[in-house]
């Protein structure tokens, strides 16, 4: 059996309690924190509330070289671990696919969203939400300029009066995670004047929700890591007052948006 466990979003607790008993009871338990991982917690204090070695993999040991996980998996328990969904955003269906292909039961145990977490906190709607995009590091793609692709999630859903969600980039390898500031400086660039909705440390004891204009908020520090940001689009009466009461947004520009 393998079985994909999402460990939510913030430490070591974060899991559900299914997916806490999945861990306990695996021979193996493998992880990966490439995509995404838990700040508030080390692999030590993983290893320590599971009573349970956890082993962690790069993305070439679980994308090109997963092999001796679903040999294990054959006949043995084994557990993959990811922060936040397993399925979500960080996707593994190919692991999951292999696994089938051998004839390996696969199990998915799932965990606390960034989406899910973006919508309750800012109390923007789920349901208005577009399609999400990613912001990268400069270094991370070819020129210095924003993809096309951020661009184009962006205009598309405020054209439909949707709101984006931007995933910030992660550099595991040098322990890198973009903040809200630097990403809004680099979207104020093409959306000064725009509203713009910081999440950070969402799933911790003292998440942070900000809204304001890009151009402010590229001159704000909202603290350690994981930051994401939204630009929302038109405005429900309900949203519009959730931002200005748990986010700080200037009425007048909410009142802009407000459909």
């Amino acid at each position: 059996m393998l079985t994909f466990v999402g460990l939510g979003l913030y430490d070591e607790r974060s899991v559900t309690v299914a997916g806490r008993d999945a861990v306990r009871s695996a021979d193996r338990v493998v992880a990966e924190f490439y995509t995404s991982r838990l700040a508030g917690a080390t692999v030590e204090d993983l290893e320590s509330y599971h009573d349970t070695e956890v082993e962690v993999r790069d993305r070439a040991g679980v994308e090109q070289s997963p092999d001796d996980i679903l040999d294990d998996a054959t006949d043995s328990d084994v557990v993959f671990l990811t922060a936040g969904d397993t399925m979500i955003s960080t996707t593994h269906t190919d692991l999951r696919l292999r696994a089938h292909d051998r004839g390996v039961d696969t199990r998915v145990v799932h965990g606390t969203t960034a989406q899910a977490a973006a919508s309750s906190l800012t109390g923007l709607q789920n349901y208005r939400f577009g399609k999400a995009t990613t912001l990268p590091f400069e270094r991370s793609h070819a020129g210095d300029s924003l993809p096309e692709s951020v661009f184009d999630a962006i205009d598309e859903n405020r054209d439909r009066g949707l709101h984006t969600l931007i995933f910030l980039d992660i550099d595991a390898a040098d322990d890198d995670y973009m903040r809200a500031g630097e990403a809004a400086a680099r979207l104020a660039d093409a959306y000064e004047d725009v509203l713009g909705v910081v999440v950070a440390r969402a799933g911790s004891p003292d998440p942070v929700v900000r809204a304001d204009r890009l151009s402010a908020l590229a001159d704000e520090s909202f603290g350690d890591p994981l930051h994401l940001l939204v630009v929302p689009g038109e405005l429900h009466l309900m949203e519009r007052d959730a931002l200005a009461a748990l986010g700080s947004a200037p009425t007048g520009l909410l009142d802009e948006l407000v459909a």
